[in-house]
């Protein structure tokens, strides 16, 4: 019988490989609670319009009950406006990042995290002073 947090990391896998990774935004329909899906919608599409070619790699995975906290690195070239700036065509590589996901029956149910966005302003040639 599947762990529940082994189903949980499954979930949070495929949320990266498939939807950030891939562009396969319906795929949330499957993989988070009604809710969750909306949610994750008004972020990842505008981060995706942005940054075209976005790749998320998994640094690590870490599930127990009810909880899969994920470490990941980020890049991607700026081709579309983010955070009311003009695309720069820079690109920005190894953003940290860190997520803290709660599953329920089988679903993505919330998501929380903190992301290096100081790290990636400056790598981007974006001004910093209101990113902090």
């Amino acid at each position: 019988m599947p762990s529940p947090d082994r189903d949980g990391k499954e979930l949070v896998r495929r949320l990266i490989d498939e939807v950030l990774n891939g562009g396969d935004i319906p795929m949330l329909e499957e993989l988070a609670t009604p809710q969750m899906a909306r949610d994750a919608r008004h972020w990842i599409e505008p981060f995706l319009a942005s940054f075209s070619d976005v790749h998320m790699e998994i640094v690590q995975l870490v599930g127990e009950c009810d909880t899969v906290v994920g470490r990941f690195r980020c890049s991607g070239t700026h081709t579309g406006a983010w955070a009311d700036q003009q695309p720069t065509g820079r690109r920005f590589e190894a953003i940290d990042e860190v997520y803290f996901f709660t599953i329920s029956s089988g679903l993505i149910a919330a998501a929380w995290g903190i992301e290096d966005t100081l790290a990636r302003r400056r790598q981007l040639g974006l001004p910093t002073r209101d990113a902090a």
